[in-house]
């Protein structure tokens, strides 16, 4: 009878137990969430300037007015940086909208700090189109260095700030157009407007822009949930994301899209830009396989990445670090990070994509693949000819598995 006792003890000991550590579980993902995931505080702000006549543009009307615009599945991993499926419409997109105070960069963690107190306050009412054009033009020859195209690349900016698209931008737009043009995204969506792997901008209200949605969100991996998460061991963690993949040509495929981006984004007609978190989450496809990029927050100018990081007190090199890929060396005798970054970007896609291609790689080019992909992931920004180097490397690259594939249907 005592043991009988005793026992029922232990077990509804455990069972109240249990029901603590679930309740303490679900209530601190809820607390996430409700942090990560506040779209209608977004929703809110940016409908409220607009009501105001601060702000315009394509998609407010649907987003304010209309209510054409619905938030679905929240995806954002940043509570500044709000993400969600969206629908407007027959269309269905990613609503991207940027929320909180940071007045200050945040190394490591935020490329792109919202700056709340000054946000939709440019340009000044009596500002003329002309004068709005020299604003936009600075702020170029800032981020991208003075070069001789800017002209037309603020006209193609202007075009995309003309919303409802009557041939004239109006100070509401203006504001809105500003606000968007301090984010890394929405500037290379304009520079890279015609490229193939790049989301194609279907509206934007104030800073709250919607691009298209890509239908594969990651280059690899399988989603869990959250509670297997944290019992799955990181070395089996890798392995599971290699073995849910398209068929190898596919990946192939997928791959050469992936180049082709890196060579779109190296030494344009804007400069370079440099690719400074390149995980597996920034990548998607298509259902045709093709290439493309789910977020470009993290893909900077390589002149405003230098201004920001030259300079910048050191003791190691950890210390020099933009983002999660993008690193300088530490002066040691200076104790100042030097403004050259030492991967390019090309050393870091292939590092990303080695055990993604080796896994059911064709035999007769495995010995081949393997060379190219380690000659590549050595690739240094500093070395002497790096540029002829790169070209050769990433068109080497290319041909192998184009001949590999050309003549299947994956093709």
């Amino acid at each position: 009878m005592a043991r009988l006792s005793y026992m029922r003890i232990k077990y509804l000991f455990f069972s109240w137990l249990a029901v603590f550590i679930g309740s303490w579980v679900i209530y601190v993902r809820y607390n996430s969430y409700t942090e990560l995931c506040r779209g209608h505080d977004c929703k809110a702000t940016i409908c409220d300037k607009y009501r105001k006549g601060i702000i315009d543009g394509s998609a407010c009307e649907g987003l304010c007015s209309k209510e054409t615009i619905y938030f679905g599945k929240c995806l954002s991993t940043k509570p500044n940086n709000q993400m969600y499926l969206g629908v407007w419409g027959n269309l269905e997109g990613v609503i991207k909208c940027q929320m909180e105070n940071t007045l200050h960069l945040d190394f490591g963690t935020e490329l792109e700090p919202r700056k709340e107190i000054v946000l939709f306050d440019k340009p000044t009412r009596g500002t003329t189109v002309q004068k709005f054009k020299e604003m936009v033009h600075n702020l170029f020859k800032t981020k991208l260095g003075d070069q001789g195209n800017l002209r037309e690349l603020v006209n193609l900016i202007l075009a995309a700030a003309d919303g409802n698209k009557d041939g004239h931008v109006s100070l509401p737009e203006a504001k809105s157009a500003w606000a968007l043009l301090q984010l890394n995204e929405f500037l290379l969506m304009v520079i890279l407007q015609d490229k193939e792997h790049t989301p194609k901008l279907l509206g934007f209200c104030g800073d709250l822009y919607i691009t298209e949605r890509v239908p594969y969100t990651s280059l690899y991996g399988i989603s869990l949930p959250w509670i297997f998460e944290i019992f799955v061991p990181q070395g089996l963690r890798k392995r599971m994301d290699q073995w849910f993949t398209p068929s190898w040509p596919r990946k192939a495929k997928i791959v050469i899209g992936l180049l082709e981006f890196v060579e779109d984004i190296f030494h344009g007609p804007y400069g370079n830009f440099l690719m400074c978190d390149t995980s597996a989450k920034n990548f998607g496809y298509n259902d045709k396989y093709d290439l493309k990029v789910v977020d470009m927050r993290n893909v900077v100018p390589e002149m405003h990445l230098k201004d920001v990081i030259k300079d910048r007190p050191c003791e190691l090199d950890s210390d020099c670090v933009y983002g999660t890929d993008c690193s300088t060396v530490c002066d040691q005798r200076k104790k100042k990070c030097t403004a050259d970054v030492s991967q390019p970007n090309l050393a870091k896609i292939c590092l990303l994509v080695k055990d993604y291609l080796f896994r059911g790689s064709p035999s007769e080019i495995r010995e081949e693949l393997e060379k190219q992909i380690y000659s590549c992931i050595a690739l240094k920004a500093a070395t002497k000819n790096m540029e002829m180097q790169h070209s050769l490397i990433l068109n080497n690259l290319k041909a192998l598995l184009w001949k590999k594939i050309s003549h299947t249907n994956d093709s």
